[in-house]
């Protein structure tokens, strides 16, 4: 025998007979699954080697699975390497210098990549886990958002179609003053010299290791774009989890209506934030390194862009110590200025983005106290009371490893600690000597290229 469930018809309520038979169940257009809308999401991120699981194309949870010895798992072990290289010999160059904040920026960019990629390791090794649960959950209360899938689509062309340009000005950048410090070089040799000093400084110039140089840095400058995408379509889906009670209960605020429909509200209510909670387990080190990564790299920008402020591209003079603005190349010698005016204003935005959106699983999951509140006392009873400690008494948020809640207030905590940053920084700069530059290279373009 079946189990007696009540579904909803209109605003009222009839007992119907669901089977206990998990079978294959057509496709309704207007329900939109977790896995439908995150497909696209996840199909680029396995692109450039992150969330290495099988059975994304697949609707059947059980059909999800991480498989340890799958070609995406190798993908991901040999990029992971590659990163490591990377790291190391940025460090390796560190050691060799004088420590400065510019200096230490590349190590920082290289480090947090593999630490990224190492965390959506494990997030792929949860994954099936994690599909499986919200399935059951889909199964006793479909997602009826139609647009939720048009939205994390848009929302990954928009941040790509960004991140392109982002890297196309970035490669003018260093074309151009490619070609003013190392204009005696084979055009190509002379570009990755310049653009990658902490691995042509060390090694011998080959096309095969500056292929290979460039595409792990194309990688790293994805993933970490590709963090703050993630991070915005699970939270575009977690909201619209908790829209679909809210909706709900703001039709039926001020209504007398039975307890048996604040029991099954309440119910749904109970399912998605444990949908939350299980998220968060599972990418809240995601999160943690999203807003790491973009602080440190809006402090250094803000820095540089206050301090030496926006410059063309440079020309090498050693002889005269000094740099000569260009004006030859596709921008009149403006790509460095173009590039990094660019670059800050869409890593300031896209972090405002993840923060404000990310805010709104907190901000949707308060909605049900006011209706609570109105409550007509006629009808009032216990399943409202476990209703409204439950909304009280909760904190439903992502969260970075639980070492903060993205909430609205956030974005002004990190506000301020970037302003108390910079002043810092002025001031312990202004106390210490100024270093005479002797290498021909561009500084703040380097480091600014890295933070694409």
């Amino acid at each position: 025998m079946g189990q007696t469930s009540f579904r909803r018809n209109m605003s009222f309520w009839i007992p119907v007979k669901k089977n206990k038979v998990d079978v294959a169940k057509p496709k309704v257009k207007n329900i939109t699954s977790f896995q439908d809308a995150l497909r696209v999401t996840v199909i680029i991120g396995q692109v450039f080697s992150l969330l290495p699981f099988v059975g994304v194309f697949t609707n059947v949870a059980s059909n999800v699975k991480f498989v340890k010895t799958s070609w995406k798992c190798v993908y991901s072990l040999l990029s992971l390497i590659g990163q490591m290289f990377m790291a190391v010999l940025c460090i390796n160059k560190l050691a060799k210098t004088t420590v400065s904040l510019n200096g230490t920026s590349p190590v920082i960019f290289y480090v947090t990549t593999c630490v990224t990629m190492m965390l959506f390791f494990q997030v792929a090794r949860r994954w099936p886990a994690l599909v499986q649960h919200i399935s059951k959950a889909e199964d006793m209360d479909p997602n009826f958002d139609c647009s939720l899938t048009r939205k994390c689509n848009i929302t990954c062309a928009v941040v790509l179609i960004l991140a392109l340009c982002e890297h196309i000005l970035s490669l003018l950048s260093a074309f151009a003053g490619a070609s003013a410090c190392y204009s005696g070089m084979d055009t190509y040799e002379g570009f990755v010299t310049h653009f990658y000093p902490w691995v042509f400084s060390y090694l011998p110039y080959s096309i095969v290791l500056g292929v290979i140089t460039q595409f792990l840095h194309f990688q790293s400058t994805f993933i970490w774009n590709f963090s703050d995408l993630f991070v915005i379509c699970m939270s575009y889906y977690l909201t619209s989890r908790l829209e679909q009670v809210n909706r709900k209960l703001l039709a039926a605020q001020g209504k007398y209506l039975p307890e048996i429909f604040w029991r099954a509200t309440r119910e749904d209510y109970c399912r998605a934030t444990q949908i939350v909670r299980k998220v968060d387990e599972v990418i809240s080190g995601v999160v943690f390194i999203s807003f790491a990564n973009n602080l440190f790299f809006i402090c250094l920008q803000l820095f540089n862009t206050l301090e030496d402020g926006l410059k063309g591209t440079g020309e090498c003079t050693p002889k005269l110590k000094k740099i000569v603005v260009s004006k030859s190349g596709p921008l009149g010698g403006h790509e460095a200025a173009a590039y990094f005016l660019f670059s800050l204003v869409y890593l300031l935005s896209r972090s405002v983005a993840v923060s404000l959106i990310a805010s709104q699983v907190n901000s949707a999951s308060s909605v049900p106290a006011p209706v609570l509140y109105d409550v007509p006392s006629p009808v009032y009873c216990v399943e409202v009371q476990r209703f409204l400690d439950q909304v009280n008494g909760d904190k439903v948020a992502l969260s970075g490893l639980q070492f903060f809640s993205v909430t609205r207030g956030l974005l002004l905590t990190v506000a301020g600690t970037i302003v108390t940053y910079e002043l810092v920084m002025f001031q312990f700069n202004s106390s210490t000597p100024t270093l005479n530059i002797t290498s021909p290279t561009v500084v703040t373009h380097t480091i600014t290229t890295l933070a694409t």
